[in-house]
């Protein structure tokens, strides 16, 4: 007999800069590691900042425009970049944070996380957290995969759901820090984005340390996204997930 079809919408967390704070300086540790990388192939400091860029601008990714125009083994990035960082000296378990979760009402929908990390590191991220065994599921770069695909890149966002099992795009809720990967979300029908912003504190993208806000760049869609500075405020947002206080 066939399984029933579960078609309970889905809540789909980032998991770095998201469900713990930017202030812990993860970026700034991944973001020296990733330039530590481009300079051990041989280029100079200025040469590894200009591509470091310049692949995350184009790809969404430093590691894709690595894989696509250099000789590196993927996994060998991720053990000296994301691999390498303390990340039990960086972050902790926050009971709030595990609250917020034990709180969304399971009998309506399903939680899963999504990451452009490899599942190592968003799988230690999750475990010091406290959070491994209330996300349901996990979508992540697979750098296994030639040509894989990251966010915000419309493929992935497909192959997520494929993953989960669900087809219709407006039973997706998904909160992330980075406002263009909400954007792209939004654009592919995903119904309920919100964007995590924790606007002044400080932040490092492509190798550039930011300030971060919510401006939007020149052209970007206007669409109905929500702000957000705690993932707490999430109970306001959406209220309909959650379990009813008696």
């Amino acid at each position: 007999m066939a399984t029933p079809k579960d078609d309970r919408p889905i809540v789909w967390f980032d998991i770095d800069n998201t469900l713990y704070s930017a202030s812990a300086k993860i970026s700034h540790a991944m973001g020296e590691r990733i330039h530590a990388y481009f300079v051990s192939l041989g280029l100079s400091h200025e040469e590894a900042s200009e591509l470091h860029l310049r692949y995350y601008t184009q790809y969404g990714l430093a590691l894709r425009g690595l894989t696509r125009h250099h000789d590196v083994d993927p996994l060998d990035f991720d053990k000296k970049c994301d691999g390498s960082i303390p990340l039990e000296e960086m972050i902790s378990f926050s009971p709030e944070l595990r609250k917020l979760f034990e709180d969304i009402d399971r009998s309506k929908v399903r939680v899963w996380a999504l990451t452009n990390a490899y599942k190592h590191h968003a799988q230690r991220v999750l475990r010091i957290l406290k959070l491994d065994d209330l996300v349901e599921g996990l979508v992540y770069c697979d750098y296994t995969v030639k040509d894989f695909v990251c966010k915000p890149e419309p493929e992935y966002y497909s192959m997520a759901m494929d993953k989960a099992g669900l087809s219709d795009p407006s039973k997706c809720y998904f909160v992330d820090d980075n406002r263009g990967n909400v954007d792209a979300a939004r654009a592919l029908g995903w119904a309920h984005c919100v964007h995590f912003c924790e606007k002044g504190l400080e932040g490092v993208e492509g190798g550039r340390i930011l300030q971060i806000d919510n401006e939007r760049a020149p052209g970007a869609p206007d669409n109905d996204i929500i702000d957000v500075c705690t993932l707490e405020e999430l109970r306001k947002v959406w209220p309909e997930i959650f379990k009813q206080s008696e």
